[in-house]
């Protein structure tokens, strides 16, 4: 970026707006100008002015959140923001965007938008007392819970609902999908909730999306952000990190056993509802039901038992025996599905979307039953009750610059984590962006002072069976040093349980009053809650942990992780990008892997320090970071900790903490600003 250049009114406006005695001020007390966040704002300013593309990693601390904010709002420009998740979806729309109105005193319209699985269907509510099994009474409970708030609520966006879990098998009951629902022939058409979002998202000045609803849009035209990214004049991408794995998901073809069991029950439903004796609806189900089945077990193979999702090699099941005939049975269900369905259509709405969907499994058939295409990958998803078939591009880079090309505007990307070196490869050249200005902002935070990082030496190496007792060991020492208040993070589910019961096991030897939270145990959600309420807790978590938690204050003052984070050899994705690499003659283990790990670890090391004055330990126990070469590299990408050389005073350090330390649950809570 260039050093010396004149400003734009909107840059000037937006300095005054964090400058002392500006409008942030006077709206908060405690609020004081940092460097680091003047430096973002006045460059996402000038990328609005200028209509150009700019990407930010702005470290913990900076308040990059407000930094795009201010600009976005004082610019009086169209625009949509999008995060990874509905948790920083819901912060934006309620609670910043609201703050900021106010503070600035600007009068704009704001929206959010959602994927339909988040709003409630009231055609599908209606039919849901009649025609679906809920599975025990706690079902049937909130099912009821979902009728009386459906009286109630304005924007029927499920995240209103107190204690509806996440998992509950009521919301695909009374939710809609894209092959379910039934468009403008619904007969609650004029009183949906998803057009009624969508509509307003199309009058507001500032709409909040996330990634999965962008990417799903591009690929299916299905979230309502194709009519709205047009007129856009600013886009903003929070969380940017996870931009590319979202899109890969979503640009992909993917045939998935629980889509074929949803419509089989689906057929079943409407067909004994609306089309009895007409067809033979259990056969026709039951026949879609056994061919989904058959396809999950062909897709495992030899494997009996599944923990959590494993990604499959396509050549080691699409060439075994009884796989290509299970993905025939497919399609012959479907097809019958197909013409027997063609006889009904003129019967009901709901007849249609089925025939559509029995369509678009024979065609999914079809795909799979050939060769990929030129540039793609193709694997299975298995879980412990289901498969999924995807062919997916390798990144996200055509796309990108087909949606850049297609309406100029100024775009932003930002988040903590972007890459290691300074153009931020690892994220601008899967995504297109190597055109972008790039700025890197660091953290306010005084790591030096306030953070230890620990590598210990004569550690048992990862592939060693000792390992994860090993960790388990030190984690257990690290926690009684501080009376709990420690995260671990394992980079496998297979560790998680491990180091998880062999922590319980030498505390209740020991006869230490410390908790072990397990991911797994409870929603996510609520182990967070409980870690805060109980400091004398230790939380083993995985990948969903390493990034998006926050922790604040001195409830948390230790973070471990049990090895370096590098991707799976034997994920096929990653086979093919190494081989991309490699065909194009790079060095894929300094490219690839260890740029992956170099992210990984700054978002697992993130979790330490959230607050100017928090003060912690890291520790990374993996005897490369400080063995092998890259290590240095490695090393380089965290914030810049002070390190112990040893046990002892990586335990000094923990008990002075302990001595300093006056816990007050929520003292010390980051300020918004």
């Amino acid at each position: 970026m260039s050093e010396q250049h004149e400003k734009s009114e909107l840059e000037q406006l937006v300095a005054a707006a964090f400058d002392v005695g500006g409008p942030l001020a006077r709206a908060d007390e405690g609020y004081a100008p940092r460097e680091q966040q003047m430096a973002m704002t006045l460059a996402v300013a000038k990328a609005i002015s200028e209509r150009d593309t700019l990407v930010v990693e702005a470290g913990t601390g900076v308040g990059k959140t407000f930094a795009y904010l201010v600009p976005a709002l004082l610019s009086g420009s169209r625009t949509l923001i999008s995060t990874a998740t509905k948790s920083l979806q819901d912060q934006l729309f309620l609670r910043d965007l609201p703050r900021l109105r106010e503070a600035l005193q600007m009068p704009v319209q704001t929206a959010l938008l959602k994927g339909r699985g988040s709003y409630l269907c009231l055609h599908r509510l209606s039919q849901a007392r009649h025609t679906e099994q809920l599975p025990d009474r706690r079902a049937v409970m909130a099912l009821a819970r979902v009728e009386r708030w459906a009286q109630e609520t304005q924007t029927g966006d499920l995240a209103e609902m107190d204690g509806l879990d996440d998992r509950s098998p009521v919301i695909p009951i009374v939710t809609s999908t894209r092959d379910n629902c039934l468009g403008s022939d619904c007969p609650e058409f004029r009183a949906c909730h998803v057009v009624k979002a969508r509509r307003e998202a199309m009058l507001a000045d500032v709409v909040v999306v996330n990634h999965h609803l962008f990417f799903a849009d591009m690929a299916l035209r299905d979230s309502g952000v194709a009519e709205l990214l047009p007129s856009v004049e600013v886009a903003i991408f929070d969380e940017a990190h996870q931009l590319a794995e979202a899109g890969v998901q979503f640009l992909g073809t993917m045939l998935g056993t629980a889509q074929l069991i949803d419509f089989s029950r689906d057929l079943l439903a409407i067909g004994l509802s609306q089309a009895r004796g007409l067809q033979d609806w259990q056969a026709l189900s039951a026949g879609v039901e056994r061919a989904a089945r058959e396809l999950r077990m062909a897709a495992a193979g030899p494997m009996r038992e599944v923990r959590g999702m494993l990604k499959l090699r396509w050549e080691d099941r699409a060439t075994g025996e009884g796989f290509q005939p299970a993905v025939d049975a497919v399609a012959a269900a479907a097809e019958a599905a197909v013409a027997a369905l063609a006889t009904v259509t003129e019967m009901a709405p709901d007849f249609i979307r089925l025939h559509e969907r029995a369509q678009q499994f024979v065609e999914l058939a079809t795909v799979f039953c050939g060769n990929a295409a030129d540039g793609a990958v193709r694997w299975i998803d298995l879980t412990p009750n289901t498969a999924r078939l995807v062919e997916s591009p390798l990144d996200i880079r055509v796309a990108m610059q087909e949606q850049m090309a297609a309406a100029p505007k100024a775009w932003v990307f930002t988040s903590a984590t972007l890459g290691e070196d300074e153009r931020l490869t690892w994220f601008t050249e899967p995504a297109g962006l190597d055109k972008a200005t790039v700025l890197r902002v660091g953290s306010p935070f005084d790591y030096a002072n306030h953070a230890r990082l620990y590598v210990p030496r004569g550690f048992p190496k990862p592939n060693e069976p000792s390992h994860p007792l090993a960790v388990a060991e030190l984690a257990a020492r690290c926690a009684r040093a501080l009376g709990g208040r420690t995260f671990v993070l394992t980079t496998t589910l297979r560790n998680l349980q491990t180091v998880g019961e062999a922590l319980i096991q030498k505390f209740e030897a020991a006869g230490d009053n410390i908790a072990v939270l397990i991911q797994g145990g409870a929603p996510k959600r609520v182990l967070l809650q409980q870690f805060m309420a109980q400091p004398r807790s230790v939380l083993v978590g995985s990948q969903s942990f390493w990034e998006g938690i926050d922790v604040p204050g001195d409830a948390l003052q230790c973070v471990l992780i049990d090895k370096l984070p590098f991707p799976p050899p034997n994920d096929p994705l990653v086979e093919a990008r190494v081989r991309k690499l490699e065909n194009e003659g790079r060095n894929a283990f300094a490219e690839y892997f260890i740029a992956e790990a170099a992210v990984s670890l700054k978002q697992g090391g993130g979790r330490l320090i959230r607050t100017e004055s928090d003060k912690g330990l890291l520790v990374i126990c993996d005897p490369r970071m400080a063995g092998m070469n890259y290590g240095k590299r490695l090393r380089a990408a965290l914030p810049p900790m002070g390190q112990v050389a040893n046990e002892g005073e990586a335990m000094d350090w923990l008990e002075g903490l302990s001595l300093e330390r006056t816990y007050q649950p929520g003292a010390d809570l980051a300020k918004a600003w």
